[in-house]
């Protein structure tokens, strides 16, 4: 009867044995594949659980943060792991896994080490954060900027060609490339060439530091501060909230004025012309008490000079400093406007007519 029923279903089904047999295989796997994604949560639970708790005794919270860049990539690379160990013991798991292993392994420990790379940068911005010395601390930060886009670009790139590499049409089409592939990188280089300048320019600017994020920068005609260091370009922030785009390989090759490039302080002046005849000496006493009144001053610059002398008028040059531009930016005219104040009120004839 049995042989009767078997010849009468049609040649393309599956017979009920081998149904019987590959529903036995896939919940063999199912289950192999589930506990090992299960001791891998498992697992990763109880290590950031650990470490959650050693982090606690930390002064800094760098290491909460490094912990909260990378605590997803680990779990997805973990399961990725078990289900390898998994497929040691499944042959059904052992063939899925051998066709999409080869692409997710090299996806999932290049987004380890990208978050590994981004974690520490930003844990070491962090703590740069709280370093007194503003000089140094630019400086840090600026190098931490450029080398981590730098390592993220290189850890990008490598994963991508990992990737590409396990698709066997890709592989056989490089080896074909490679063969011939002289007069293609001599067209490619060429091609590429203002693309690695730049690239170049910001290695080299985080190592020379001719410029640092947070510096005063004049270039073009344009000025303003050093907002942001790409790896092909910077971003300089003006006063007016502009944003001023300017290729890294301008720095290096072209002339440009950083205020900032030895200390953050900064110093400024203010011409002041009097008639002639009048005693310089009250006015220099009433510019300095004025002077050491006003916040804004950092005490490292203040003096008056008479830079010149007309027939008509005396010019006093106001010499001042301050911590940075945005502070000189408001010492100047408020120091301006404090003598002309004083000198309406203690020596109205002293004012010149064309102030």
């Amino acid at each position: 009867m049995s042989g009767t029923i078997m010849a009468k279903m049609p040649a393309g089904l599956p017979s009920a044995d081998a149904v019987f047999t590959w529903s036995q295989q896939l919940t063999k796997a199912a289950i192999y594949g589930g506990i090992a994604v299960g001791v891998a949560m498992a697992l990763h639970l109880i290590a950031f659980w650990l470490l959650s708790r050693a982090a606690r005794f930390s002064a800094t919270q760098g290491d909460d943060l490094f912990f909260a860049r990378i605590r997803m990539p680990i779990l997805w690379l973990m399961i990725a792991v078990s289900i390898s160990v998994a497929a040691e013991n499944n042959a059904l798991i052992a063939r899925v896994w051998g066709e999409i292993g080869r692409f997710v392994e090299p996806a999932l420990f290049g987004w380890l080490f990208f978050a590994m790379v981004k974690a520490f940068a930003a844990a070491m911005e962090q703590r740069t954060e709280a370093d007194p010395d503003e000089l140094a601390a630019r400086s840090r930060r600026t190098r931490i900027a450029i080398f981590s886009r730098t390592a993220g670009f290189m850890i990008v790139f490598v994963t991508v060609a990992l990737v590409l590499f396990g698709i066997p049409a890709v592989r056989n089409i490089g080896t074909t490339l490679l063969a011939s592939a002289g007069l293609a990188t001599l067209a490619v280089g060429a091609a590429a060439q203002p693309a690695l300048k730049s690239l170049i320019a910001g290695i080299q600017i985080a190592l020379t530091e001719p410029i640092r994020i947070g510096d005063f920068v004049v270039i073009d005609g344009e000025n303003g501060r050093v907002e942001d260091i790409r790896l092909s370009y910077v971003v300089i922030r003006t006063g007016d909230e502009r944003r001023i785009i300017v290729p890294t390989s301008k720095f290096l090759d072209g002339s440009f004025q950083n205020w900032t490039r030895a200390g953050g302080g900064i110093t400024g002046s203010v011409v002041l012309p009097i008639k002639p005849g009048n005693p310089i000496g009250p006015i220099r006493e009433a510019y300095e008490a004025l002077l050491t009144a006003n916040p804004d001053w950092d005490k490292r610059t203040g003096a008056l000079q008479v830079s010149e002398a007309q027939v008509g008028s005396i010019e006093l040059k106001l010499v001042m400093s301050a911590a940075g531009p945005t502070a000189l930016g408001r010492l100047r005219p408020a120091m301006r406007e404090a003598m002309l104040e004083w000198l309406r009120e203690n020596m109205p004839d002293a004012l010149c007519d064309r102030v």
